[in-house]
């Protein structure tokens, strides 16, 4: 009988085509009592069927690898297992990945040349239910979309002084929780907040929603 992890224990399951890699990541973990590695492996195609079998809070993917890329992998992880969190892990912190990969679903992307106090920033905003990106990553994704010219949707967007606050801090990576202690409302109210400003804006994730604060310049 598989024995339940302790509430304060973050599953991680990574998957990196390279081992040293993999190692490398278990090193800066070693004396992390936070966090437990229920799973490893550098075949992408292996890591739905470890799903199956262990229980993880977030899955530490390479965005570059054969058979099935880290986009890939991600999509089918948030259909089949909505829950699980995905932080991306790339060499590269290019707009057309880093925009795929947001689209697919991830929670975070981080450069593999980040310290272990990054890592570790972003592994714990991710599993308090906020996003985590690297300072280059943020850059490169306010660059892109400031070069693009902004949508009709983005022009037509009219949001209360409340919901926007709620948006900025969302881009912020606060999860509801935090949004509500920072407002002083509900995490409730902030719920309907998100729906209404989901709603406004004809957009179905966060991934949507941080690229339409940066159009609106919120950022600024």
């Amino acid at each position: 009988m598989k024995m339940s992890a302790p509430k304060s224990e973050i599953r991680l399951l990574i998957v990196d085509d390279h081992q040293m890699m993999i190692d490398g990541i278990k090193s800066l973990l070693l004396y992390e009592s936070d966090f437990r590695i229920v799973a490893e492996t550098t075949q992408p195609k292996d890591v739905m069927g470890l799903l199956a079998k262990e229980q993880a809070d977030i899955v530490i993917a390479d965005v570059s690898m054969p058979g099935i890329t880290g986009i890939e992998l991600t999509k089918l992880i948030r259909n089949q297992y909505p829950t699980i969190h995905v932080l991306a892990l790339s060499m590269h912190g290019d707009r057309d990945t880093i925009s795929d990969m947001l689209e697919a679903g991830i929670s975070g992307y981080v450069l593999k040349n980040t310290g272990k106090d990054e890592l570790l920033e972003a592994l714990h905003k991710i599993a308090s239910g906020g996003l985590f990106f690297s300072e280059d990553v943020t850059r490169e994704m306010m660059r892109s979309v400031r070069s693009s010219r902004p949508t009709p949707v983005v022009e037509k967007i009219r949001l209360t002084p409340r919901e926007i606050e709620i948006v900025k801090l969302i881009a912020a990576e606060y999860s509801n929780a935090q949004i509500g202690d920072a407002l002083f409302i509900s995490e409730r109210t902030v719920e309907t907040h998100r729906k209404n400003i989901f709603r406004k804006t004809a957009t179905k994730s966060v991934a949507g929603l941080i690229k339409l604060v940066m159009e609106q310049g919120f950022l600024d």
